[in-house]
Order: C-alpha cells, then structure tokens, then sequence
C-alpha cells in the first residue's frame, strides 16, 4: 500500500513562499503521476498541479501559474510543490496524490493513493 506524506506547510504572510514536498515509504514515486490539490473550508478540492511520470505533462490552475511550480526528484524519490507570490486565496489543505494513468489529470477520482494533507495559511 502506497503510502503518502506531505510536509512544508505552515503560516506566511501575503507575497511569501512556502515549498511543500510528496514522499512515499517503501516506493518510488518515479511510477506515478503525482498531484497536488488544495480544499479550502466550505470549498470543494480543487486540483492545483500534476507531473506526469516522464515529467513530459504538467499541469497547473490558472489561479497558480506563474506563481507555482511542481518538480520531481527522482534521486529522493520525492515531488515538490514551490509557492511563490502566496495570497491569502491559497489558504487550504493541500493533499499530494498519486496515480497510474499516464497522464496527468486534474481530477481528484483518476488518483488511487492520497497523502494526509499540509496546512497552507496564508494571512498577516
């Protein structure tokens, strides 16, 4: 069983940067397509970013391009999430998750395998 955890939450001010990162026990996400996706209390989970297992598709939300950047490290075996420019509309859970397709997908149900989720607090 594909087990995730996410880490690099925490509380910044507007215009901060936090980076979040994906890790797995006893597997190697290389295998997977790997999403980030992000619930807001009294929001539905909207899907942030996505790499795809060549790293050929990515895929971001408009409200985060320019801004946030998704990345392998494939020597840790981890996937990483930089959030530059946070505004307090980034405040949520943000979730890791992973999948077998091949292509990236911004739908939560095309991912099998679901990290625990990080707190992001944006606010001054």
């Amino acid at each position: 069983q594909l087990q995730l955890v996410e880490s690099g939450g925490g509380l910044v001010q507007p215009g901060g940067s936090l980076r979040l990162s994906c890790a797995a026990s006893g597997f190697s996400l290389n295998q997977y397509v790997i999403g980030w996706f992000r619930q807001a209390p009294g929001k539905e989970r909207e899907g942030v970013s996505c790499i795809s297992k060549s790293d050929r598709s990515i895929y971001y939300t408009d409200s985060v391009k320019g801004r946030f950047t998704i990345s392998r490290d494939n020597a840790k075996s981890t996937v990483s999430l930089q959030m530059n420019s946070l505004k307090p509309e980034d405040t949520a859970v943000y979730y890791c998750a992973a999948s077998t397709d091949f292509y990236c997908s911004s739908y939560g149900t095309r991912y099998t395998y679901w990290g625990q989720g990080t707190q992001v607090t944006v606010s001054s």
